[in-house]
């Protein structure tokens, strides 16, 4: 069963839901665990979760995030 977890997008480490609430632009919320495929690798923005090029993840690395789809 899939289940929601807050990440940083600078860091990568899993953050709680009032970081959530003080830095949305800086994090993001994704679903893991079976039920999820996890077999492609995306790049996302952490302020408006919209898919992203790699010359963008270079230019604003701290608010960005990879992650398998």
């Amino acid at each position: 069963m899939a289940r929601s977890v807050n990440r940083s997008a600078g860091t990568g480490r899993f953050v709680s839901k009032a970081a959530v609430a003080r830095w949305p632009g800086k994090t993001t919320t994704e679903r893991v665990g079976s039920g999820t495929r996890n077999g492609r690798s995306v790049n996302r923005s952490a302020s408006t979760g919209r898919f992203i090029t790699d010359a963008t993840v270079k230019r604003n690395p701290g608010g960005t995030i990879r992650q398998k789809v």
